[in-house]
């Protein structure tokens, strides 16, 4: 990326804010006009804009496992269709720049009127909560990605302004909610549409020129803070290794290695050693190791900095292909967004706290402890799918303890509140608190998980997929591990079953379910 002439600061900063306030608008628009709580309450989407060229500009401070993967899905949008005027590109497949089914990406061109080509490109992904598949949710306990749900390549869902019925169709008929995924669908739409609007502004009042040559500054501003960032970090080889503690077919540990080496203003991440991709879902694909490899070198940028193409040059990434960290098809996926994206933050920042010791937090909880519930819903008589992440302990820091029952790293989520879930969903809480003394001691205390019990109104198909029930939470600098999550269900005669990190199970009536997910690990030695 190069420019003929330096940008004036003022213009720069009124640039990156009006971009990235495209894409916040763009998000406040998909969350007040979604249909499902996993949207509209859980905040489970992402919203971006990129240049002419696919470039990656802006985005709002959303998922972070969206966000660093969200390129790649665009860029396979343009490689796959010439999008014309009025057309929305729609995708979930994962090995297309997908996490996993249930992310579903909206790509839109922006023309200025009588333009031959795009100036610039919308783009958003959420997360629905049924995808089709074998189990309610999408997110099942599978060994292939048929298994998961309905695989959308790039397609056009709207051609000239024009919903296309029949792929629409296709879609609908492959869910076990249609008209919440209807309603989710068009929300994504309407998200694009308010980034075509306020872009379409932009270029009118500043001129579409100015507004070219400032995308371009910014992707190059963004590269020389990331730079400068490395540049700070002692030259040398760092190395980590982590487990995934199984694949929920009995594969496990599973290890995640990686060596970091920085060399000036570059860093190379090479994850060769890592265990081969395997039966279960927790596999992930490229694009997740990338988002999760970005978001640690982002997390290290001190102040305020632009997300965008040019943060992400002065990275290379190496990941085996056929590996967990870069599965082939016909791999199953579902838990590799969620979970083995929380693994690689975890082997990435082992790494760079030997460089860092002083920046670096110890482990958070690992884990996005997904649930997903569905059945029939005995108040309607009609389907439902449910699903959510439950929180937990943040990694102390070096200077301060870390924070308790918060969502930490690759996902940016809120809980569903009680009100919100018990009006959806045939779901009672019975307990809902934080999980008191689950945080590593040391100097500064990891932050405590959550203790969370919901009973089911009627019978139900629960699926669990959660991590760090074996492999706690690692502590630094002599502070201790966190405490080890775990599962569990009540049955309606009061009998507990220990459960373990991911099943999947049908329940009658009365049947709860108890997550206790992990604490973060301490930092520094008790005094």
């Amino acid at each position: 990326m190069s420019s003929q002439t330096a940008p004036d600061p003022v213009t720069l900063e009124l640039f990156r804010n009006l971009y990235q306030s495209v894409a916040e608008e763009m998000g406040i628009s998909l969350c007040r006009t979604s249909f499902s709580p996993n949207i509209k309450e859980r905040r489970d989407y992402s919203c971006a804009l990129f240049d002419g060229a696919g470039r990656l500009v802006a985005q709002g401070d959303h998922m972070p496992v969206h966000l660093g993967s969200m390129p790649l899905s665009v860029a396979a949008a343009l490689e796959k269709l010439q999008l014309k005027p009025g057309d929305v590109a729609a995708l979930n497949d994962p090995f297309y720049g997908g996490t996993h089914l249930p992310d579903i990406t909206m790509v839109q061109p922006v023309y200025l009127p009588g333009a031959d080509d795009p100036s610039f490109y919308v783009a958003n992904r959420a997360h629905h909560s049924d995808v089709g598949g074998m189990t309610p949710g999408s997110m099942p306990l599978a060994s292939s990605i048929f298994q998961e749900g309905l695989r959308i390549p790039p397609v056009r869902l709207v051609r000239g302004g024009r919903m296309d019925a029949d792929v629409l169709s296709i879609i609908l008929t492959n869910v076990r909610t249609p008209v919440e995924r209807e309603g989710d669908l068009t929300a994504q739409l309407a998200a694009n549409k308010t980034g075509e609007r306020r872009l379409l502004a932009i270029a009118g009042k500043m001129g579409m020129d100015l507004c070219d040559e400032y995308m371009l500054h910014l992707q190059n501003y963004g590269e020389r803070v990331m730079r400068a960032s490395i540049s700070e970090m002692p030259n040398g080889e760092y190395r980590f290794e982590d487990v995934m503690d199984d694949d929920g077919y009995g594969n496990g540990p599973l290890p995640i290695c990686a060596k970091v080496t920085i060399h000036g203003d570059e860093a190379t991440i090479d994850f060769s050693g890592t265990a081969g991709q395997t039966t279960g879902g927790i596999n992930a694909n490229y694009a997740i190791t990338l988002s999760a490899t970005y978001y640690c070198f982002r997390a290290l940028i001190s102040g305020p900095a632009p997300s965008n193409a040019g943060t992400m040059q002065p990275l290379t990434i190496i990941a085996p292909e056929g590996s967990l960290v870069n599965a082939q098809a016909p791999a199953a996926v579902a838990a590799g967004n969620v979970e083995t994206s929380q693994r690689i933050v975890d082997v990435v920042f082992g790494a760079l706290a030997q460089a860092l010791p002083d920046k670096v937090p110890a482990a958070s909880y690992g884990t996005m402890n997904n649930l997903t519930v569905g059945g029939i819903d005995p108040r309607s008589g009609q389907p439902y799918a449910y699903y959510e992440t439950i929180a937990g302990g943040m990694g102390a820091r070096p200077t301060k303890p870390g924070l308790s029952a918060t969502h930490c790293h690759m996902t940016n989520s809120l809980n569903t509140p009680i009100e919100a879930l018990e009006h959806a969903y045939p779901f009672r809480i019975e307990h809902y608190a934080i999980r008191k003394n689950s945080g590593g001691r040391g100097r500064f205390a990891g932050g405590d998980g959550i203790d969370r019990a919901m009973t089911v109104l009627g019978d139900a198909e629960i699926t669990v997929l959660s991590d760090r029930r074996e492999k706690r939470p690692w502590g630094l600098a002599g502070g201790d591990s966190g405490a080890a999550g775990a599962n569990s269900l009540i049955m309606p005669g009061g009998e507990v079953e220990i459960m373990p990190g991911k099943f999947s199970r049908r329940v009658p009536a009365g049947t709860t379910v108890r997550i206790q997910s992990p604490g973060g690990g301490g930092y520094g030695k008790r005094e």
